[in-house]
């Protein structure tokens, strides 16, 4: 598939124009969404792309100057708020929520002269990772229909494997955007907390949640992180990063020891040998101490946020009252969070989930000293298949690599790095907070 660089570069040649392209995007998903393969990663569709594809075809034809987007076609997670679009987080809770405002991340792609093609499927409010708890029906993964797709975000990350845009958004949590990369086969870069704003995004744990991309390959995320980060003075928590500059220097990769499938370990430990081999970097074998307690720290945060952020679904403002709506799933969340956060045992989890999320951001920290990324596997074991008999804990444990990056606060992607019984597979890449351009740069070498 030609990635979205070089559609760019064809738009500005002369050699398609904005509306072919959106038309071919929306033909494809005619074909192979609802019908065809039936992949379900599109809940709702922009009427107005083509039109607006047109407007962008006149300004070229005029010599107008435009975005750095001009003509490319991007689905966005439907948990991110695009104005006049429904953005229902994939529950019946919010099933006609149709936004009143652009999130930032979406003015930005809209200056940049970006068309909103439609809203993806995804877990319901974000609470999952397969793509089977969306209350519109399963996403399927276009690289191996029999298998999940991962989630949270597994209609943008779909999206971009099936054909079906050019650039996606999605929202990662605790692996929301790298767990389904790493399964689809695409690219799924999770910036440093902070380093996107927030502002119009319906959150999960806002002390965790980041707004990234999915595409094809890593020059496409740095194209769409180039315009959608930045400070915002609607998202406190929004901060400058470090300017994109090259890597002058020969990088450390640091390796620790964690929990994977085998098979999996082999292929990224091949990888990173055969990249540093070509570029001449060194490896280097790290401990992370308490590295196992990620996926213990992670939930409880997880749950009494979430609990707390679903208080406004009360059925009065927004939608239907969400307890008497939602999935299993989410009430399991909001159950949970209920539970942790009253007062007699807050302290008992709660605030030890804080404790051990500042000890390992410590431990990354000191690791970051020594080294200038960390690799490890996105996922440690293969999407199981659709009816494939799966436990609580052996579903949440498909975050226990990628929560790690969500709790330390750091940059991290998914980059393919082959497949394994045809199932692709992602190696994962950290970076410390802050060197998200460093990142990418690196990133283009492992693809």
């Amino acid at each position: 598939m030609v990635t979205a660089i070089e559609k760019i570069k064809l738009i500005k040649e002369g050699k398609l124009t904005c509306e072919q392209n959106i038309k071919q995007l929306l033909a494809n998903i005619e074909k192979d969404n609802q019908k065809g393969k039936k992949i379900n990663a599109i809940l709702h569709l922009n009427p107005r792309a083509v039109e607006e594809a047109r407007v962008i075809d006149e300004k070229i034809k005029k010599k107008v100057k435009v975005g750095k987007l001009a003509g490319l076609g991007i689905i966005v997670k439907s948990n991110i708020c695009v104005k006049n679009l429904i953005a229902n987080c994939a529950s019946k809770t919010l099933e006609n929520y149709k936004c009143p405002y652009d999130a930032r991340v979406i003015e930005k792609i809209k200056q940049e002269d970006g068309i909103i093609l439609g809203m993806a499927n995804m877990d319901e409010f974000a609470a999952g990772a397969s793509g089977e708890n969306s209350a519109f029906g399963i996403t399927k993964n276009p690289a191996s229909l029999e298998r999940i797709p991962g989630g949270s975000s597994s209609g943008s990350a779909a999206s971009v494997a099936a054909g079906f845009c050019d650039l996606a958004l999605g929202s990662d949590t605790g692996g929301s955007i790298r767990n389904p990369a790493s399964h689809c086969g695409v690219v799924g870069f999770k910036p440093s907390y902070g380093a996107v704003s927030r502002y119009g995004l319906i959150d999960l744990a806002m002390s965790l949640d980041q707004i990234g991309a999915i595409t094809r390959d890593v020059k496409d995320a740095e194209l769409l992180f180039e315009i959608i980060s930045g400070v915002d003075e609607k998202d406190a928590a929004s901060q400058e990063i470090k300017p994109k500059k090259p890597i002058q220097k020969k990088l450390i990769i640091g390796i620790p020891k964690v929990g994977a499938n085998p098979k999996i370990l082999n292929l990224i430990s091949k990888k990173v040998e055969e990249v540093c081999k070509k570029n001449k970097w060194d490896t280097k074998n790290i401990e992370i101490k308490n590295i196992d307690l990620g996926i213990q720290t992670y939930y409880p945060i997880n749950y009494v946020e979430f609990f707390s952020g679903t208080r406004k679904f009360d059925g009065r403002r927004f939608g239907l009252k969400i307890e008497d709506s939602c999935g299993k799933e989410v009430l399991r969340r909001i159950i949970g969070g209920s539970e942790i956060s009253q007062e007699e045992f807050a302290g008992r989890y709660y605030k030890k989930a804080l404790d051990a999320k500042k000890l390992l951001t410590e431990e990354f920290e000191k690791a970051f000293k020594s080294v200038d990324l960390i690799v490890i596997p996105a996922v440690p074991r293969l999407p199981h298949k659709f009816g494939e008999k799966i436990s609580l804990i052996d579903m949440y444990n498909y975050d226990t690599l990628t929560v790690l990056a969500n709790i330390a606060e750091i940059a991290a992607i998914s980059v393919p790095c082959g497949k394994i019984q045809d199932v692709p597979v992602g190696l994962q890449l950290m970076a410390p907070r802050g060197s998200d351009w460093m990142l990418l740069e690196a990133s283009e070498k492992f693809e």
